[in-house]
């Protein structure tokens, strides 16, 4: 089982930047990881999969926006945001799953990213 906890969250002005970090509680190595947001009224999305070799899928408007990464050795995760847009406000959490899995197992408890116009 995986632990994950999100940190970086906070209030910035449109057109400003932000880096989410997660931690876990252990080896990341076998999991996709991923980032997801929720909007108030608005369902849970996907923002970011990042998979084991490093690769990164991007998910609706914030490709060219966003970067998530992931560091192995330091089972550890980010999500960094430029260009933060108020529609970016949002509860990010940080997600895993194993390989064989199809659903996320493990959720964050997540953090508030609130952009200003």
């Amino acid at each position: 089982q995986v632990q994950l906890v999100e940190s970086g969250g906070g209030l910035v002005q449109a057109g400003g930047s932000l880096r989410l970090s997660c931690s876990a509680s252990g080896r990341i190595d076998s999991y996709i990881m991923g980032w997801f947001r929720q909007a108030p009224g608005k369902e849970r999305e996907s923002v970011a999969t990042i998979v084991g070799s490093g690769s990164v899928y991007y998910a609706g408007d914030v490709k060219g926006r966003f970067t998530a990464s992931r560091d192995n050795a330091k089972n550890t995760v980010y999500l960094q945001m430029n260009s933060l847009k108020p529609e970016d406000t949002a509860v990010y959490y940080c997600v895993a799953r194993r390989i064989m899995v199809s659903s996320y197992e493990y959720w964050g408890q997540g953090t508030q990213v609130t952009v200003s116009s």
